[in-house]
């Protein structure tokens, strides 16, 4: 965990920009594999203290990504079906040519996605629509032990 205040000159004076950063641990099964991580965001949030800012939540690796979606089972089948449609496992990527490991569709799903996303903090609390959840997904062939930073500055 790291806190850090920077400061910042306005029109009322001397204020503060507060960074604070925790992470959080996920074990998953492998390829597909999608976790809510709302609450746990959501907690670190309000361990922050920081009442207006954002929140960054990153994916440490290259075959993860992170994002928002309505989290319910349906859209749990159907994100990592549509990607395995778009960018299907084979072993015909460069990445397959070169490593042999099975994950170059791993990968190109993650990049697609994104290692990263951003939320805005108002009042204390994320800002989320009632159907919008922030999600993990396991893009790699095999369970991961996974690490995502949660970065959040404000004031």
């Amino acid at each position: 965990m790291y806190i850090g205040v920077l400061p910042e000159l306005n029109s009322n004076g001397l204020d503060c920009i507060v960074s604070y950063q925790n992470q959080i641990v996920i074990a998953t099964k492998g390829h597909g594999d999608m976790h809510d991580l709302t609450e746990q965001v959501r907690r670190i949030v309000n361990s922050s203290g920081i009442q207006t800012g954002l929140a960054n939540i990153f994916n440490v690796g290259s075959t993860a990504a992170v994002g928002t979606i309505e989290f319910e089972p349906g859209l749990e089948q159907d994100l990592p079906g549509i990607l395995d449609k778009l960018i299907p496992p084979s072993r015909q990527y460069g990445h397959e040519q070169a490593w042999h490991d099975g994950n170059g569709h791993s990968h190109l799903q993650a990049t697609l996605l994104g290692p990263s996303l951003t939320v805005p903090i108002a009042g204390g609390e994320l800002v989320l629509g009632t159907w919008q959840q922030i999600f993990h997904l396991e893009c790699d062939v095999r369970g991961r032990q996974r690490t995502v930073l949660v970065t959040v500055v404000g004031s």
